[in-house]
């Protein structure tokens, strides 16, 4: 997409944000509603098929264009981009590792929103330790039989397809599983919503898979995808893993225009708070540091989108960025004092929906020990200090 075109959907999506979302996300966040409203017209903006090639129906978006426009849904409210995350990273799957077939039947619908995608790795007693995935699909006849309970599954209920790693004779695969929205469908069923400190209006469920049986042809990337779910689901990750670092500047940058409008509103000893030392301090601090996290997004999207691999970019921007969400959003709740802690402001929100950022697509532990494995291997595969790490 042109440059300036991809500017002008970000500038009409952000001002759709302050004018639409920014008003009602609050009330409808603390009541925990489904924003059908909002997703209809991101539908209509034709966010569903932002990642999704023109000629499946999507726009195309290259992923620093993708990863703005996140930043600008989580700056109004971050349930939105979780929405889109588990979608996006289903039609990256489908985009890059699907058959002909599979990019046929599924991302044209996915594109317009009419079929929502879920994606569903995680278990109960694995999350992220996938060696320990306990979900099995057995070959039976024409077709395979999926049991197994799934965990922490965003946009399950109303998702249209799911993503599903399960234990096969040939390793972990990955199958794109056809259901219809809803609590329950064949031999799948939502056992139970988790109810959430923060993230709200967005189901998060866990489900139950009793010999749910699913096509041959649901196996992702065909007979040759048999065993090589894990290789297709990390790769996929990179993406989300830059979805929630762009969550995690968007909610950032609205927890510091908070602070910075309310430290020059409110006045102590005669003068705005702002003009106080520890006040203007802490602003510099929480402003430095959302500036780099906007830097660090954009390395990881921009290395993303030159189809280089991206795992430390991607789990440096989710780290940093996560963890100076949830940095700034205490600050900015500690500028405010009192009004920070009530719900007549938006920041006790972000307080509570930064630390998803922190666990999700991996938790920042794991992205530590990401980003020590690829820094230890790229020093030795790049020639370590003799060339510079990360040069270009």
């Amino acid at each position: 997409m042109d440059d300036e075109i991809a500017d002008e959907l970000v500038r009409t999506i952000r001002t759709w944000v302050r004018r639409e979302v920014l008003p009602t996300a609050s009330e409808l966040e603390h009541k925990d509603t489904y924003p059908v409203k909002f997703v209809d017209q991101m539908k209509a903006f034709g966010l569903f098929g932002a990642r999704i090639a023109p000629e499946y129906g999507g726009l195309g978006l290259d992923v620093p264009t993708y990863a703005r426009l996140i930043e600008e849904l989580s700056y109004g409210w971050m349930s939105l981009a979780g929405v889109l995350n588990t979608h996006m990273i289903v039609a990256n799957l489908i985009g890059r590792f699907g058959t002909g077939d599979q990019k046929q039947r599924w991302l044209p619908e996915m594109a317009t929103g009419q079929r929502r995608a879920a994606f569903s790795l995680s278990e109960p007693d694995a999350g992220s330790d996938t060696k320990s995935l306990r979900c099995r699909a057995v070959y039976d006849g024409d077709t395979y039989r999926i049991s197994g309970t799934k965990m922490w599954v965003t946009n399950g209920e109303r998702a249209g397809i799911v993503a599903l790693a399960a234990r096969t004779a040939e390793g972990v695969t990955c199958f794109l599983v056809d259901k219809e929205p809803g609590p329950a469908y064949g031999g799948i069923t939502v056992s139970r919503h988790i109810g959430k400190l923060g993230y709200k209006g967005i189901e998060t469920v866990e489900m139950a898979y009793s010999d749910h049986r699913v096509p041959v042809s649901a196996v992702l990337g065909g007979e040759s995808g048999l065993g090589r779910g894990l290789q297709f689901i990390l790769g996929s990750l990179e993406l989300g893993r830059i979805n929630v670092a762009a969550r995690a500047l968007g909610v950032a940058r609205a927890a510091l225009d908070s602070a910075m409008t309310y430290a020059q509103e409110r006045r102590t000893f005669g003068v705005p708070i702002f003009e106080h030392q520890a006040i203007a301090f802490k602003l510099a601090d929480m402003a430095t540091k959302v500036e780099a996290s906007r830097l660090l997004v954009r390395s990881a999207a921009e290395r993303f989108e030159r189809g280089e691999r991206a795992d430390v970019e991607a789990g440096m921007a989710k780290l940093f960025a996560s963890e100076t969400a949830l940095e700034v959003a205490t600050e900015a709740m500690r500028i405010l004092g009192g009004y920070g802690y009530t719900t007549e402001f938006p920041v006790e929100r972000y307080f509570r929906d930064a630390p998803l950022m922190i666990l999700g697509e991996g938790t920042n532990e794991i992205q530590h020990m990401v980003i020590a494995r690829g820094l230890l291997k790229r020093w030795n595969e790049e020639g370590g200090e003799r060339e510079g790490f990360g040069s270009s």
